[in-house]
């Protein structure tokens, strides 16, 4: 069984609630890759990742900076 994706859902009520400075910020801090996948899978079906362009290339480009060996965090 997957753990609830708290982290994505809270990001998404940021966004939802037209905060998206602060939304960048906590993508640009995000847990792990998982996280932000489940945080772009949640933006799609809510249709905001067309809405926001500038949140599409932020996360592709943190999905792309977790997967980099440099930036792997502990768990």
């Amino acid at each position: 069984m997957s753990r609830p994706a708290l982290w994505a859902s809270k990001v998404t009520a940021l966004i939802q609630g037209g905060n998206t400075q602060a939304a960048l910020a906590q993508i640009k801090v995000a847990p792990s890759v998982k996280d932000v996948e489940q945080l772009r899978t949640q933006l799609e079906n809510a249709a905001l990742l067309k809405r926001y362009p500038v949140l599409d290339s932020a996360t592709q480009d943190q999905i792309t900076a977790l997967k980099g060996s440099r930036l792997h965090r502990a768990p």
